[in-house]
């Protein structure tokens, strides 16, 4: 279990920067002291804990111009390599980045790790340069990624990219309405939606909007574990209760959980309907507000083909 914080305690601060000299400068023979820059105070720092309190991965990123941010000192323990922290750590920083309005983010970086950083989308762009730490000379290349909002989407973004072009495409008003996919991680389902183009005489959200946004939620969520087990039907949603416990005032939000789901797809690999019920949570920033139940009803391609055309008969 891993859990990703911002070093601020004095006892955090100097684990983080522990492991920083540990990988990056000791073994080219750095003193303590060496993994600090000019930079650290301006940058936005984080780290990968684990459940027994050991610092796993850091990494840092800070501003270099208006729209362009740089990522460094990206650091995983020697004995924790290929399981994903590394990337883990450049999906939360290029997530900073995002925040703060960055349209691309680069790095300088050694010729043993550009690997990595394409792996994480990055490209070279320029010819090697010449760093001189202690008077030696380190090739390195300076490499970009242009950011885009489902780069920080930890799993399956182009599902997520995907799904949302289905809904502008399908459902324009999710548009007007500012509905987009905000996470997938494969446990966890979320999406948000703008305020300020759904807000009423009180100020507060329209319940209609977030019951539109809910059934939204519910329904890209069995889109996507339809995806994760490789099977297709039509998606449509039988019944729907939701309940307002506080007023939306600030930062719309749906999320749905696998542990709040219900049923099986199973039966659609024998051409059967199948159906999943499941809970979708309201949220207006960390304040939860309510709560939407939702059944939804999976055809299978041939029965939805079969609907279709009863509904619309060909012409004689």
């Amino acid at each position: 279990m891993y859990q990703i914080i911002t070093p601020k305690t004095e006892q955090e601060l100097e684990k983080y920067y522990h492991l920083r000299w540990q990988m990056l400068k000791e073994p080219f023979g750095f003193p303590p002291g060496s993994e600090k820059d000019e930079y650290d105070s301006l940058a936005e720092h984080r780290m990968v804990y684990g459940s027994d309190g050991r610092v796993l991965a850091v990494g840092r990123v800070h501003f270099v111009s208006q729209d362009e941010a740089q990522i460094r000192h990206v650091a995983v323990c020697s004995n924790c390599r290929g399981k994903g922290l590394g990337s883990l750590i450049m999906t939360t920083l290029e997530q900073v980045a995002r925040a703060q309005n960055a349209k691309r983010v680069i790095t300088f970086s050694r010729a043993d790790s550009v690997a990595f950083f394409e792996h994480c989308g990055y490209q070279v762009i320029d010819n090697p340069i010449i760093d001189i730490p202690g008077g030696q000379p380190s090739n390195r290349r300076q490499m970009v990624k242009k950011l885009s909002e489902f780069d920080g989407i930890l799993r399956h973004p182009l599902w997520c990219k995907e799904l949302q072009e289905t809904w502008l495409n399908k459902i324009p008003i999710t548009q007007a309405m500012g509905i987009k996919v905000f996470q997938y991680t494969g446990a966890q389902f979320e999406v948000r939606a703008a305020l300020n183009a759904n807000i009423n005489m009180h100020k507060t959200m329209f319940a209609g909007s977030i019951y539109s946004m809910a059934t939204l939620a519910g329904w890209g969520m069995v889109h996507l574990l339809l995806k994760e087990t490789s099977l297709r039907g039509s998606i449509v949603l039988g019944k729907g209760e939701i309940s307002y416990r506080k007023a939306i005032t600030k930062h719309p939000i749906a999320k749905v959980h696998l542990n709040n789901i219900e049923g099986e797809l199973a039966p659609l690999r024998k051409g059967k309907k199948a159906r999943l019920r499941l809970q979708v949570c309201l949220y207006d920033d960390a304040r939860k507000c309510g709560d939407f139940f939702g059944e939804y009803y999976i055809l299978p391609e041939q029965a939805s083909d079969d609907l279709l055309a009863e509904s619309h008969p060909p012409a004689p």
